[in-house]
């Protein structure tokens, strides 16, 4: 069995195949300093937990867009499973050419979604990734990473909101019922969630139009993907699980 270790800004996400099945994804947070112990110790008991024997588990894969927690994480992967694991970095195979000005400024997370959605789904295809940054990626028909777009995700905007604003409380991130606010809870969830929506189709619109492609996919994945995937019709799939399966493809590239 592979486990791939998706380390993002907010959770670690890891996902355990059984050849191309995803038995079963978990999470635990990020930004809790662990030691290597703590890693292995805690990743291990989240397997036993979900009746995966630690013995299963034969290679595993990581993605990180968080530099300080790598040391620990990889010497708790190897520590307590055995295992060097595969690192998604500069050089490794990909399946995706990065033709931008400076691809090595490209994260690991946007090649890994690339990489999956460029297997699944073919190119030319658009890759929206709704976690802690909103991130747009093209790739082009031959799997080439032509251009990225980045703006703020949504909670951290909400964030901004509550913790800048005096007078506005913490909400839950939720589509109101209607654009037409009549109170504040309401009125910060649409401003969010609208303006998400909008921001979400103009910049589509755009990178598709400048693009000159034709029939260009367009999948999202990320926590809040669902929900804003619902709401406009720009986004023609939802793949919650992108991110991992990218990097089962480049796992399956690197020929262990």
């Amino acid at each position: 069995m592979l486990m791939a270790i998706d380390v993002g800004n907010t959770n670690i996400t890891i996902g355990i195949f059984r050849g191309e099945k995803l038995e079963g994804t978990f999470r635990i947070t990020t930004n809790i300093p662990r030691t290597s112990d703590e890693y292995g110790v805690a990743i291990g008991e989240i397997l036993v937990t979900n009746d995966i024997a630690k013995e299963d588990i034969n290679d595993a894969i990581i993605a990180s867009v968080v530099p300080a927690v790598m040391h620990s994480l990889i010497s708790g992967v190897i520590k307590y499973f055995n295992i060097h694991p595969v690192i998604v970095e500069s050089g490794i195979r990909t399946g995706i050419k990065v033709i931008t000005e400076n691809p090595k400024q490209i994260g690991a997370d946007r090649i890994v979604d690339a990489a999956g959605a460029y297997e699944l789904y073919g190119g030319p295809v658009l890759v929206l990734d709704f976690g802690t940054a909103t991130t747009y990626d093209l790739v082009g028909p031959d799997g080439a990473f032509i251009s990225g777009v980045t703006a703020p995700g949504i909670r951290i905007s909400a964030k901004a909101l509550w913790e800048d604003a005096a007078k506005l409380p913490e909400i839950e991130i939720r589509k109101p019922d209607h654009i037409l606010a009549k109170e504040t809870i309401s009125s910060m969830q649409a401003g969010l969630v609208y303006g998400q929506i909008g921001q979400t189709e103009y910049i589509v619109k755009h990178m598709i139009e400048e693009s000159g492609f034709d029939n260009v996919k367009v999948v999202a994945t990320g926590g809040l993907g669902g929900m804003i995937s619902q709401e406009t019709n720009c986004i023609d799939v939802y793949d919650p699980n992108l991110t991992l399966q990218g990097m089962r493809f480049i796992y399956n590239k690197q020929g262990r």
